[in-house]
């Protein structure tokens, strides 16, 4: 039996990077998957790449009408919700603290904390009714640590923590899940925008400079995170909830 065999999922921010990884596995597991992203081109470039049922569907997390939709297109194809994957997410400007623009700062908020609660506000009910489900909010290594010139992401990544606990202890009455994973530095579109941010036209020497801060001497990769998100999505890690899991190369651990 694969792990997640007749299982139906959501992945926001599915088009890309660690959501598009953890949708092939997630297919390869024997479940069906809703991917949402903000471009329909975006996803239907990734979904020519996937085998399995998939249903490929255009939002903005950042919208009570958007994030409503994507959860009622998903029920309406498959009939329920078992696993949602609240992976969205944004890095916003690399700048001292002092220098960050407010609409820059609202921006980041507004995809990667309220996006994440809208997404837990349409998920859970659906859950929560049967009595089933679990739930994996994307954190980050910076939601569990500080480090200058992001605070914006910073701040965001920590609000997923408060927001995976109040979930967590909210839903448990209802055999309902929900964990954060909180990776260090991936090889993703995401990591190459920061590295450009922190030193223009040096990205090489910064992700030399980051990769020697962790203890494994190297960036993540997608799938060493979908490997994390893929057991918290199964019944395997069936008596967790509320956790924090580092997947970091042992950043958490210094």
């Amino acid at each position: 039996m694969k792990r997640l065999q007749d299982k139906i999922a959501v992945i926001t921010g599915g088009a890309a990077g660690i959501g598009l990884e953890t949708a092939r596995l997630f297919l390869e597991e024997g479940a069906s998957v809703v991917l949402v992203d903000l471009k329909k081109e975006d996803l239907e470039q990734a979904a020519q790449g996937l085998k399995g049922d998939v249903l490929c569907v255009a939002a903005d997390v950042s919208s009570p009408e958007d994030s409503a939709r994507y959860v009622r297109e998903a029920i309406e194809r498959f009939g329920r919700i078992d696993v949602f994957f609240n992976n969205a997410g944004i890095e916003g400007k690399v700048a001292p603290l002092v220098d960050q623009k407010i609409e820059d700062f609202d921006r980041v908020m507004a995809v990667n904390v309220r996006g994440a609660f809208l997404g837990l506000q349409h998920v859970l009910p659906q859950m929560t009714a049967r009595k089933s489900g679990s739930i994996i909010n994307m954190s980050s290594i910076a939601g569990l640590k500080g480090s200058p010139n992001l605070a914006p992401y910073i701040t965001s990544k920590h609000a997923m923590v408060g927001l995976t606990r109040a979930a967590a202890i909210e839903a448990a009455a209802d055999n309902v899940r929900v964990n954060s994973v909180h990776p260090s530095p991936v090889n993703t579109r995401m990591m190459r925008s920061l590295e450009d941010g922190f030193s223009p036209g040096h990205g090489d020497a910064v992700k030399d400079q980051l990769s020697a801060g962790i203890p494994l001497g190297r960036y993540g990769e997608s799938a060493d995170i979908a490997a994390l998100v893929l057991f918290l999505a199964s019944d395997e890690s069936a008596f967790i909830t509320g956790a924090q899991y580092p997947v970091d190369g042992g950043m958490a651990a210094g």
